[in-house]
């Protein structure tokens, strides 16, 4: 049933959510295994690539980091001590508040980034049509929307 107005789902909505699944999950494992063969854990990856596509500046702090890799504050750092120790980050006290500190990608990090965010880029460009929500959906949205909210 959709919640929002007690119909049943109809057959093309539950195909299009499983095909997204499937995609999403092909993705992934493409993600996983290209980090993998790179010498790299998915979560070293990810946690790069965070620190890298930070909005607005090109380091993060363990709490944003924390949030964007959906892990505990005592994970990330663990996380960050191994990264740390295979010369892919580092950390450094923020010169502006010192009760922050900083998680910066070292050169290595960096270069091992690129390759990999290239890659991604690469699998990404082949599913533009999968990864879009309104093919999910497919519910009927002029018939949710109040009239002066309908695109016509």
């Amino acid at each position: 049933m959709n919640p929002s107005t007690s119909t049943p789902l109809k057959k093309s909505q539950y195909e299009a959510l499983s095909e997204f699944r499937y995609q999403l999950r092909r993705f992934l494992h493409f993600s996983e295994t290209a980090a993998k063969n790179a010498g790299l854990t998915p979560l070293q990856y990810q946690l790069m690539l965070h620190v890298r596509g930070f909005p607005g500046r090109d380091w993060a702090t363990v709490n944003e980091l924390a949030d964007r890799l959906q892990m505990k504050h005592h994970g990330v750092v663990a996380l960050l001590t191994r990264c740390e120790e295979a010369g892919l980050v580092r950390r450094q006290k923020s010169t502006t508040d010192r009760r922050l500190v900083e998680i910066h990608l070292q050169d290595k990090g960096a270069a091992q980034l690129e390759r990999l965010a290239a890659l991604h880029d690469t699998e990404l460009r082949s599913l533009r049509d999968t990864f879009q929500v309104a093919r999910i959906t497919a519910f009927n949205d002029a018939d949710a929307l109040p009239a002066q909210g309908r695109r016509e």
